[in-house]
């Protein structure tokens, strides 16, 4: 993962090369607040993988860079 800070510096730093997935940093927030928040309770369980492309869809990160295997 790296962060830009702005789309200009992204397409400076590919210098040619093809992207792979861009998100907006505030994008980014959402998605680490709804994968991480439930770590510290005490009922914490791992994810499923269906729990876990939920919380991608939900995010609004589809597609088939967000698929899951």
């Amino acid at each position: 993962m790296n962060l830009f800070r702005s789309e200009e510096h992204v397409e400076r730093w590919l210098a040619g090369r093809a992207p792979g997935a861009t998100i907006p940093v505030a994008q980014l927030a959402a998605l680490a607040f709804a994968w991480w928040s439930d770590r510290l309770s005490p009922d914490w369980r791992p994810h499923t993988r269906d729990q876990n492309q939920a919380i991608l869809d939900a995010a609004g990160l589809t597609g088939d860079f967000w698929r899951l295997p």
